[in-house]
């Protein structure tokens, strides 16, 4: 077996951000992490649930996202929850930057994987909360698409 065949894909998503959020624009953004952030991300450790982005000084940042410790790390161990520089050409930076000073704006990590290349990745949305009633919309709508698949059926 190869190296290329005994890869496995890592995509970790933020389902609950689909149902809560408004997608209003996706970016694609590189992440800074430390070296046992990284390994322990190849083993799939990672949550980004509860996670959110913010600008400060001109950068991007996410906080919350959970890469748990690496199983094989010493002392020198990343904190789990640390804050995260997120990487961006400088006009996606000003574009999102000028979208959040908006009110109900608000950037979530949608997906969190590794590329091709074996660096880690985020897809980062530009959000809008959505109202209890386009929720209770939506699981009406996904009801009915359900039903009338069983009906096909």
């Amino acid at each position: 077996m190869s190296k290329k065949e005994k890869k496995k894909e890592i995509r970790i998503a933020n389902r609950k951000a689909r149902f809560e959020y408004e997608i209003l624009e996706r970016y694609l953004a590189g992440i800074a992490l430390m070296g046992t952030e990284i390994k322990s991300l190849r083993d799939g450790k990672a949550n980004i649930a509860e996670s959110y982005g913010y600008v400060e000084a001109g950068e991007l940042f996410v906080r919350n996202m959970n890469i748990q410790e690496y199983s094989h790390g010493n002392i020198n161990n990343h904190d789990p929850l640390r804050i995260r520089k997120l990487l961006l050409q400088r006009r996606e930076l000003n574009k999102i930057e000028k979208s959040v000073k908006d009110t109900g704006i608000t950037l979530i990590p949608l997906l969190l994987f590794i590329n091709e290349r074996g660096l880690a990745k985020v897809e980062i949305g530009v959000c809008r909360g959505k109202k209890m009633h386009d929720k209770r919309h939506q699981l009406k709508e996904k009801s009915l698409k359900r039903e009338m698949d069983r009906a096909k059926r």
